[in-house]
């Protein structure tokens, strides 16, 4: 009889095995058909195209200076958000950072400084510079002409703080409601424009 309750006990054994095998593959399967299904998702994206001119248009709050939003954070599953910026000559930015999004700013005309790091640099039309996250930097518009910069964050998520200004009034934000913006997106301003 002790022999009949060893062979039944491996018997369970070996079918809780098999079920739990069963289950594993299953689990398996499920996760490979839903990144699949994300993948064919990405794939199936539309692609946009913005024409010149084109874009959501935002007063930045000083005299000559406004942005056109070419690429939102939504439109491109948040893989990157896209602005053109006209600033006349002496605009600046912050000094700040973005935790979540690295930058890029191209020159597309002026003349801009750029601060990364402690690294200070010039250029005209054509320029390109690169903010890595977590990177202290900062701009200034120092031609005597209007510039125009292409910014570009990717991932998306640090252009949601120029997106959300879309929806405010210009102006109508105090300095408390601008940081509590800028922490929202993970913005970290480091101090004044040293530019």
């Amino acid at each position: 009889m002790l022999d009949d309750e060893y062979v039944a006990q491996f018997m369970v054994a070996d079918r809780l095995r098999e079920l739990r095998a069963a289950a594993d593959h299953r689990a398996m399967l499920r996760l490979a058909r839903e990144a699949k299904k994300r993948d064919t998702d990405m794939d199936a994206t539309k692609g946009i195209v913005v024409p010149a001119g084109g874009g959501k248009h935002l007063d930045m709050s000083a005299p000559g200076r406004f942005a056109a939003l070419k690429l939102l954070g939504d439109e491109t599953s948040g893989s990157i958000m896209l602005f053109e910026e006209t600033v006349p000559a002496g605009t600046k930015s912050l000094y700040h950072l973005h935790r979540d999004s690295d930058e890029v700013a191209w020159v597309l005309a002026g003349e801009v400084t750029f601060q990364i790091g402690d690294e200070v640099s010039v250029g005209g039309p054509g320029t390109c510079a690169f903010f890595p996250r977590n990177v202290p930097h900062a701009w200034k518009s120092t031609g005597r002409d209007t510039g125009r910069i292409v910014f570009l964050y990717t991932p998306a998520s640090a252009g949601g703080y120029v997106e959300e200004l879309l929806t405010r009034p210009p102006g109508s934000m105090d300095d408390a409601e601008r940081k509590a913006l800028r922490e929202r997106y993970r913005w970290e301003i480091v101090g004044p424009n040293p530019l």
